[in-house]
């Protein structure tokens, strides 16, 4: 299902560029966390979280989306490694940013990852 964020900023967006520059990364496995991040920013227009907090349940639950990609970034011969990480917490706080929460904590925002 192809997503569409309404947010100005997050449709211009270049997702996860620096994986996709990268050859370690396949485009196909980023292509799913470009996706993730994707129904992140949609959720957050359709649930408006009021707070900090609310934002990092929805933040929450896309980086959980991300650890279930890990096995498919293995199974590829790829990992979420340092270069990956960064960029994904990079990708994080761009939408937390883009949607009113610039003061937002990156860790607290990917604080479930274990990658």
């Amino acid at each position: 299902m192809i997503v569409s964020p309404t947010n100005q900023q997050v449709v211009h967006h270049a997702f996860l560029k620096g994986m996709y520059d990268d050859g370690y990364f396949p485009d196909h496995v980023v292509d799913k966390g470009k996706a993730i991040l994707l129904r992140l920013c949609e959720r957050i227009e359709a649930e408006r979280p009021s707070d900090l907090a609310a934002l990092y349940t929805l933040t929450e639950a896309a980086t959980e989306e991300f650890n279930a990609l890990e096995a498919e970034f293995e199974a590829a011969g790829s990992e979420i490694e340092t270069v990956a990480r960064e960029v994904i917490a990079e990708d994080f706080w761009f939408v937390a940013s883009a949607y009113g929460f610039a003061e937002a904590d990156v860790e607290k925002l990917i604080a479930a990852r274990d990658w």
